[in-house]
């Protein structure tokens, strides 16, 4: 096929950015959006110039000419609606986390391989040109034998109400972000299994607004030795903070993901490509030039769009996403039992992940 076409469900802030990405991207297209809230499909859709809206994302499945789906709603929903894409024999873009419980996730992979459909965990700082860089470096041994990555991403809170009620998200900070961290070290490391995981979690700046937690710090040991330290904050006021560290015993490597791709900005008002955004961004913060080249989205999509041409696998799938979720369930379990988790972890039963920590 010369243009993947692609059907965006969800109309909110991470909608935006998959929107604009596609529209950089050679060989793909927005040909359609679905989104339950009275008049946002039709609104999203007119700004974006996308031909198609629906209200109902089971109608946008019905397209025959849809090749694929990207996934942008809470995360209690990603499992209906990738078993149901898949069974409409849509490729499936699926926003991180994979969804809110391990046998969701299994449920999500084993109907996406039953229909023969590409699943992609979209984990966008396995595109991150300057974190790609990093893993680069490991790669050729610039580094040496790694023994630690640190990775963090701090900021004032989600800019979606949804993400703050845990019922929906899974957790706070930890689940929100450290997803980020943890697959960014697997993929840095080359995915070794991941052995124990120890995590302290709290709320300090916004018990009004969430269970969840709103700072998280998060270590996972893998085999072969190595160790990542994993910190998340929704209570960093200022601006976004994205940052990674790599030591190695011939080296070490820092990336900074805003800092040197950004202005030094002060902002009464607040800016931001989204009105969502326009709160966190008041005051002094760092004003990211092409930022969702630099956050890895617009290759994100490209690689995918080359996956569906070509029939290939693609660089992060779901089954990386179940081993992510699977370690967040032991971060929290390890956060409420103030001990060191090892995996394999099978959580209990129809409970989310930020419950462990909440009992």
């Amino acid at each position: 096929m010369s243009t993947v076409r692609y059907g965006l469900i969800g109309s909110a802030f991470v909608s935006t950015i998959h929107a604009e990405s596609l529209a950089r991207v050679g060989g793909a297209e927005a040909t359609a959006v679905a989104s339950p809230s009275p008049g946002k499909a039709e609104a999203f859709a007119a700004k974006h110039a996308i031909p198609r809206h629906f209200s109902d994302y089971r109608s946008l499945l019905d397209c025959q000419d849809i090749d694929a789906v990207v996934i942008g709603i809470p995360n209690d929903l990603h499992c209906e609606v990738t078993v149901a894409a898949a069974q409409a024999g849509k490729h499936i873009v699926c926003e991180k986390p994979l969804c809110t419980t391990l046998d969701e996730a299994d449920r999500m992979i084993a109907a996406c391989k039953s229909a023969g459909v590409l699943l992609l965990y979209a984990e966008e700082l396995l595109f991150a040109p300057k974190y790609v860089r990093a893993k680069q470096l490991v790669d050729d041994g610039a580094l040496g034998k790694v023994f630690l990555i640190k990775q963090s991403e701090k900021h004032s809170g989600p800019h979606t109400p949804w993400f703050w009620d845990v019922s929906r998200s899974g957790g706070g900070a930890m689940m929100d972000m450290g997803c980020h961290g943890v697959e960014y070290a697997r993929w840095v490391l080359g995915r070794p299994k991941v052995k124990s995981v120890y995590a302290h979690v709290g709320n300090y700046v916004w018990k009004e607004r969430t269970k969840g937690e709103d700072n998280s710090i998060l270590i996972v040991e893998f085999e072969g030795g190595a160790t990542a330290m994993i910190e998340d904050s929704w209570a960093k006021f200022g601006g976004m903070e994205d940052c990674t560290e790599i030591y190695g015993s011939g080296g070490s490597a820092y990336a900074d993901l805003l800092r040197g791709n950004s202005i030094l900005t002060y902002s009464k008002e607040g800016y931001g490509y989204a009105v969502e955004k326009a709160d966190t961004t008041k005051g002094w913060t760092f004003t990211m030039y092409e930022e969702m080249f630099n956050s890895g989205y617009p290759s994100e999509f490209e690689h995918f769009t080359a996956c569906i041409k070509d029939g290939a696998k693609p660089r992060v799938t779901g089954e990386d996403g179940r081993v992510v979720l699977e370690v967040l369930f032991a971060g929290y379990e390890a956060a409420g039992t103030r001990r060191r988790v090892e995996l394999p972890f099978t959580p209990p039963a129809g409970k989310k992940p930020v419950d462990l920590w909440l009992r």
